[in-house]
């Protein structure tokens, strides 16, 4: 896998492109707004070819370029089908700018397998932030993509709507069932490791809640 990162927009956003050297085919994930051109740059760059836009959750801070990226490249959007809505009929919040709505064609469902080229990601459902919320695990490279669930020294919000201190409180300690050399690359913020979390992930999961 070849990966190239970049943290846009107001939230610092990351957005990945992550792409198969072998194949050409690559996938997009979280693109807010503005990563049109950072993802277009970088596709042509390396002569990829984008198959897959995935939200990781629908809020406005992840999927503000998703209509962008589609038109521009034709792939599908995929999200989890909890948090269709949210890109359907975007929420603006804090966000400076209009949202543009944005139509999934592919749903994440637990369980499931994001293809490109030899690669394979695998979908978690880890609702707490939103009731869609999704991770991505590759086994072969050791990597999630947690989206806005789990953070260096944190995880995502649960006081906005959609939000569960319970479920949240579910979905880390599922994520600490992980090897404690699995790199997380999270939503915002800098990459971690889960051994680098596995203090405070043991206390969810020895509490069953999470802590103040």
């Amino acid at each position: 896998m070849e990966l190239v990162s970049r943290a846009v927009g107001p939230l610092a956003t990351n957005v990945h492109v992550l792409g198969d050297p072998a194949t050409r085919e690559a996938i997009a994930i979280d693109t807010a707004i503005p990563s049109l051109a950072f993802v277009s740059d970088e596709l042509e760059a390396r002569g990829w070819t984008l198959k897959l836009i995935v939200s990781t959750h629908g809020h406005w801070d992840h999927i503000g370029d998703n209509a962008a990226v589609a038109a521009h490249t034709s792939a599908p959007i995929a999200v989890h089908p909890l948090d269709r809505a949210r890109l359907e009929r975007p929420s603006r919040g804090i966000a400076p700018f209009d949202i543009p709505p944005s139509v999934p064609a592919v749903e994440l469902a637990e369980g499931g397998v994001v293809r490109f080229g030899g690669l394979r990601l695998e979908v978690l459902h880890t609702p707490g932030h939103t009731e869609g919320s999704v991770c991505l695990w590759s086994a072969d490279d050791g990597l999630l993509f947690s989206g806005d669930t789990l953070f260096a020294a944190g995880w995502g919000r649960v006081d906005l709507p959609g939000g569960s201190p319970e479920a949240m409180a579910s979905s880390l300690a599922r994520l600490a069932r992980l090897d404690d050399r699995a790199r997380v690359l999270p939503g915002h913020g800098p990459p971690t490791t889960i051994g680098r979390e596995r203090a405070w992930l043991d206390l969810v999961v020895r509490d069953g809640r999470l802590f103040a």
